[in-house]
């Protein structure tokens, strides 16, 4: 009886898990503490972010987070393209004079500029997150500042901390953070450019070095340095709410650093509150917990596993931009105009290392948007034509929506100018080099390998930064012939390249030296991947086309890398990603000054053009004019005549996002694109549930099998332990 009983136990308990398979919740869903239909957007990330610190904080997998924290002076408008530069923090864009080498006022076209004085003037009433470093009692001191061991026993995390407090951010928070790019203890990754550019900040490094060596302040400790005691000459508050900064002579493209973390204001408070041994032990550091006035503040950071960006209650506001692009308005872009930001009340990031996951996640609802990769490209997307590609039947039925935006990424292979074969400015020397531009068939490059997601590169300049131009005279007529009729263009045939080759003294690709195919040398950093060895093999291929024999040498990164600082090699592959959306920032891997092998600059061509760069050091301070794009045409003709580099392209990014998460339009430069989004998570909630609503029946049924199965077993059993005692005759008869 007692193993039938334990049986209807488990048919009741059968029946009740059954039954909670039929309510709302799906049993996959990995956010079980998250509250239903919360405000909430749901994204990944692939790699921890190394550091938070504005002032050495310079990838994009930091750049995810900081841009959501800290605020520079300067933004990127979030609908314009080609790309421009409006307000964050600032009241209006910064006001540019200029002084002689006394100090004196000039204009801006007068030959005697030695400096560009920026005045910057900011927002009133902006206010730092809640923050411990700000937390005061009643008598005004800080409460935390001076913290002991003990004092510290129980705080692991910022959020143990129980008193915060906040301040107005002002213009001596910038000037305070610009100090700290000269903070020999932080190696800030642009002190040398800045050096370079920004009136004593130089001095203000020599300065700091030798204070730190006096007071036997080791590379890499963290001690409290009160930077306020240091003067720069080139910066410098004028009053709460401006500061000035001092450039050397005319450098534009410095406007376009004001909308990076790196010249985010600082408050000393928090660098004093960090500096203390007590917390730095317990890995509470402002490398982990930044201290901004943004739209979001960090509330968890489990980079192994989880971080999580929630609404700033201190933000200051900002409103959704009320123009943009001529079809913004009818893409549905323009709907939100005016109202405020940010949409979101909380950004929570779970790290994915693996693809195959995140992309079944995505699908299933729990993840709102992705990026289209080469592991899910056959799941999202379909080919219509070259270039032309639409969603998936499956994803068109889950109401996925599409957008693409072409990166501000140049990849390219290149010459080496220096090489006696291959470099060179003789007519036979750019014949050679034009010969094998024309026989590398990008097209068929992007189609294989980049499953069309790539524009090729006509220009250097990519598109969405002025420079770029879209029309049949950009067209490299080099390597393409021009159908102005129809306004179309196709690459020139073999036949022309090798002609080409022919009068560059390699008749069939043979070399007249050796009575044997060309020879030529690639040198790449080694990767036995599948994908980098098959295109390996594709360019040798293109190569052969027209005789020539390719040969590639691998080597390791290091290797290879003083290969090419050497000028030891002939052809190379290699990338360039903008810092900032000014055409000077891809032109200048031609100039001459910047040459890999002269100046140890990012010319890894080696390129040198007297023409080039005369056109190029007049374009570099140039305002974005009709003046200044002819003269980048020039400059690109220039660069397709001589061809010192070739098969370039501009990757694609194609993003899926679900019918719940509002439109978007992505930005290649900047990060600041969480905020403008919003949710619908009543419909997120839905959707969840109708996509993962577990199938039950075939559970149920095998278990009433395996329950009937076991009865006639029970049975027996039952009969068995239950049968009547019966006595043997002769006891039974024994009074």
């Amino acid at each position: 009886m007692v193993r039938i009983y334990k049986l209807y136990k488990l048919f009741l308990l059968t029946s009740l898990f059954v039954a909670h398979g039929c309510n709302d919740t799906a049993w996959n869903d990995p956010y079980t503490h998250e509250k239903q239909n919360e405000n909430t957007l749901y994204t990944a990330f692939t790699e921890r972010p190394k550091h938070l610190d504005p002032a050495i904080s310079y990838t994009s997998e930091e750049a995810i987070f900081t841009f959501q924290i800290y605020e520079p002076p300067l933004q990127y408008h979030y609908l314009k393209r080609p790309y421009q530069l409006t307000t964050l923090s600032a009241q209006e864009m910064p006001e540019v004079t200029y002084q002689d080498k006394n100090g004196n006022p000039v204009t801006e076209n007068d030959s005697n500029v030695a400096y560009s004085v920026y005045r910057i003037t900011l927002k009133k009433g902006m206010q730092y997150q809640p923050h411990p470093a700000f937390a005061k009692n009643a008598s005004g001191e800080f409460l935390y500042h001076h913290l002991t061991p003990h004092q510290v026993a129980n705080k692991h995390t910022l959020q143990d901390f129980a008193q915060v407090g906040t301040r107005e951010v002002t213009a001596d928070d910038y000037v305070y953070q610009i100090k700290r790019l000269a903070d020999p203890s932080l190696n800030s990754p642009i002190l040398g450019l800045m050096e370079t550019h920004i009136a004593g900040l130089k001095e203000l490094s020599t300065q700091l070095q030798t204070y730190f060596k006096d007071h036997q302040i080791k590379d890499g400790e963290v001690k409290y340095v009160d930077l306020r005691q240091f003067d720069i000459s080139g910066v410098k508050a004028l009053d709460r709410y401006q500061y000035e900064i001092k450039i050397i002579g005319k450098y534009p493209q410095f406007q376009y650093w004001l909308a990076m973390p790196f010249f985010v204001p600082m408050p000393w408070e928090a660098i004093q509150f960090y500096a203390q041994d007590s917390l730095l032990k317990r890995n509470i550091s402002l490398d982990w917990y930044p201290v901004g006035s943004g739209p979001f503040l960090l509330t968890e950071n489990n980079p192994n596993l989880k971080m999580v960006l929630e609404k700033n209650p201190n933000f200051h506001g900002e409103v959704y931009p009320s123009e943009g692009e001529s079809d913004d308005e009818q893409n549905g872009l323009l709907k939100k105009a005016g109202k405020s930001l940010p949409f979101l009340d909380k950004i929570v990031f779970i790290l994915e290392k693996e693809n195959i996951p995140f992309w079944s996640k995505y699908l299933q609802g729990y993840y709102d948007q992705s990026a289209v990769t080469s592991d899910n490209y056959d799941q999202a997307l379909q080919s219509t034509s070259f270039s032309n590609v639409s969603l998936s039947d499956e994803l068109t039925q889950k109401g996925v929506r599409l957008s693409s935006s072409v990166l501000p990424i140049l990849y390219y292979w290149g010459f080496n100018m220096l090489d006696e074969t291959v470099g060179g400015y003789t007519v036979k020397k750019k014949k050679l080099r034009q010969a094998i531009a024309i026989a590398m068939d990008m097209e068929e490059y992007v189609n294989i390998f980049l499953n069309g997601s790539g524009v090729i590169a006509q220009s250097v300049v990519p598109p969405g930064i002025f420079g770029h131009q879209e029309n049949l005279k950009s067209v490299n007529q080099r390597v393409y012939d021009i159908d102005t009729a129809n306004n179309s263009f196709e690459r020139k045939s073999i036949k022309v390249a090798k002609k080409l080759l022919a009068e560059a003294g390699y008749p069939n690709g043979i070399d007249p030296k050796t009575k044997n195919p060309l020879i030529l040398y690639l040198d790449v950093a080694s990767s036995g991947s599948p994908t980098a060895q098959a295109q390996l093999s594709w360019l040798r291929k293109q190569f052969k086309k027209i005789g020539i024999e390719l040969i590639v040498r691998a080597t390791q990164y290091n290797r290879f890398q003083s290969k090419v600082g050497n000028g030891d090699f002939q052809l190379f592959s290699w990338g360039w990603a903008a810092d900032y959306p000014d055409p000077e920032n891809f032109l200048f891997i031609f100039d001459s000054q910047n040459s890999r092998v002269k100046y140890e600059g990012e010319n890894t061509t080696n390129y040198a053009n007297p023409e080039f760069d005369k056109l190029f050091n007049k374009m570099k301070t140039m305002p974005n004019t009709i003046e200044r794009q002819e003269i980048i045409s020039k400059l690109e003709t220039i660069l397709q005549e001589d061809a010192p580099w070739f098969g370039g392209y501009h990757p694609k990014l194609y993003s899926l996002r679900h019918q719940w998460v509002g439109l978007t339009k992505p930005n290649g430069i900047a990060r600041y694109s969480l905020k403008y989004i919003s949710i619908d998570s009543t419909m997120r909630d839905q959707y969840r549930q109708a996509w993962n609503h577990p199938i039950v029946w075939p559970l149920s049924i095998s278990l009433i099998i395996l329950l009937l199965l076991c009865m006639p077993a029970a049975f027996i059993y039952w009969k068995k332990t239950h049968r009547p005692l019966v006595l043997e005759e002769s006891k039974r008869d024994q009074p």
